[in-house]
């Protein structure tokens, strides 16, 4: 069976409906059209075999899925079923609205549960026999996020799973706006330790700490900073 990134389809969906050229930091390297790292440092030979047992939706702020540094595209890369979707307030996506009613699935918000109803909150996914987990990602910057989450009552109906961090974020490919304020793609490995799909956390990991690795090979004044 094929494996889709949903990410990277929609980002090509989106560059092929653009009237305006994708023009942040970088935008003039030329890329992998996969990892969308440089090609000098590709990271293409670390994809993993899709081996994530639940389902992932990413809700992606306009313009996350042009970004290099975003590290949702890691995640799709790792989950055999995903679907992305640019985030609108007022008139989300047909697909997406049938796909959180798709009774195959349990749908299951990820953000901090200090920002929900405290009956929406639960430590760890509790999905009924017969339905798969859907972990819905919000995609953007921190500001950004919480605009998707208090501007989305179709998702006010589900479950919150926050995670805790307890050290602070591995990433610095880009600015958070707390101290433990985890990427994307962290903050999923620790949702998967705690949904028991270890396999998937572990790969994810491995794979994340490969995509770092490269990307920072190329950043020399990022290598410089952290050493500092």
């Amino acid at each position: 069976m094929n494996h889709l990134n949903s990410v990277l389809a929609l980002r090509l969906q989106e560059l092929q409906r653009t009237t305006k050229p994708f023009n942040a930091r970088g935008s003039r390297v030329v890329r992998c059209d996969h990892c969308l790292l440089p090609q000098a440092d590709c990271i293409c030979f670390a994809k993993p075999e899709p081996c994530a047992k639940s389902a992932f939706l990413f809700l992606m702020y306009t313009g996350e899925c042009f970004k290099p540094t975003n590290t949702g595209r890691l995640i799709a890369d790792v989950a055999m079923d995903n679907h992305a979707f640019v985030w609108d307030r007022t008139e989300p996506a047909p697909a997406l609205l049938a796909l959180l009613a798709d009774p195959q699935y349990q749908p299951v918000v990820i953000f901090p549960t200090q920002y929900a109803e405290p009956e929406r909150c639960i430590n760890r996914p509790k999905p009924t026999e017969g339905k798969k987990t859907l972990f819905i990602l919000l995609d953007g910057t921190w500001r950004e996020a919480k605009k998707m989450f208090s501007k989305s009552p179709y998702l006010n109906q589900f479950p919150v799973l926050g995670i805790q961090p307890t050290q602070a974020s591995n990433y610095q490919l880009r600015e958070a706006a707390h101290l433990h304020q985890l990427c994307t793609a962290e903050v999923m490995i620790e949702v998967l330790k705690v949904d028991g799909d270890e396999r998937a956390a572990q790969q994810l990991s491995d794979y994340f700490h490969t995509f770092r690795k490269h990307y920072m090979a190329g950043k020399p004044h990022l290598n410089f900073q952290q050493k500092a």
